[in-house]
């Protein structure tokens, strides 16, 4: 059994370069993320492969369309036996609960999370394209919406994690990009964390590329990321 929090995130753009990451990793160790770059490169066949290999996968598409549109996206999705996927809570009340209505007929039920705010939006970012208030403020909004409507948990900054598990249950499940350990560079997120100091924050799962995928041991940073994880809170 995966009992690691860590997904970490195959952003690669082509097969080579991935599968060479995956076939150091394992299974026991962490999940596994294809984003867009991914998946329209590589389609349907590399998600099944890596389910066929053993990891839970997080389909990352962020799907925002009419709700029959994303909905039946979703039940595409379910066909291929990711663990979980994605849409935008900014899609609204309509969308969610016809993407999760979708799902409840299906053998196989993947997790259905909402994205609020993505963790390279800053205020001002927010504010030009017409999100009033701060970026917390919004990701407690679009939580809310997410919960009300079925969702199975949201994509949030580790920053937020803590004020969303205040007003939803430990069910609610905290997916956080963002998280960075404490000798790693931040690149180009600007809401983060460490990995430990987000679980305490209340995260479910913590998404983890560059630290991972980009270190001279991959097996090793993963181990070690992991192992933070289990060392008691200073």
């Amino acid at each position: 059994m995966n009992a690691s929090p860590v997904i970490v995130a195959l952003d690669f753009p082509d097969q080579e370069s991935a599968m060479a990451l995956v076939n150091r990793l394992h299974p026991s160790l962490c999940r596994l993320k294809v984003g867009k770059e991914l998946f329209t490169r590589l389609g349907p066949a590399f998600v099944e492969k890596l389910v066929t290999a053993g990891y839970d996968v997080f389909l990352d598409l962020k799907f925002h369309d009419i709700p029959n549109t994303v909905a039946a996206a979703c039940d595409a999705a379910a066909d291929l036996g990711v663990w979980m996927m994605n849409l935008h809570a900014s899609g609204g009340r309509k969308m969610m609960e016809t993407a999760r209505a979708r799902l409840a007929g299906k053998a196989h039920q993947p997790k259905l999370i909402a994205v609020t705010i993505l963790t390279s939006l800053g205020e001002e970012d927010i504010l030009e394209i017409g999100f009033h208030g701060t970026p917390a403020e919004n990701v407690l909004r679009l939580a809310a919406l997410a919960k009300s409507s079925g969702m199975d948990g949201v994509v949030c900054s580790p920053l937020e994690a803590a004020a969303i598990r205040a007003q939803a249950d430990s069910d609610f499940l905290l997916v956080t990009p963002g998280v960075r350990p404490v000798a790693a560079a931040v690149d180009d997120q600007k809401r983060v964390m460490t990995p430990s100091d987000a679980i305490q924050a209340g995260s479910s799962y913590l998404v983890i590329g560059r630290p991972v995928t980009a270190a001279s041991d991959p097996l090793q940073a993963l181990k070690d990321i992991n192992a933070s994880l289990q060392a008691p809170a200073s």
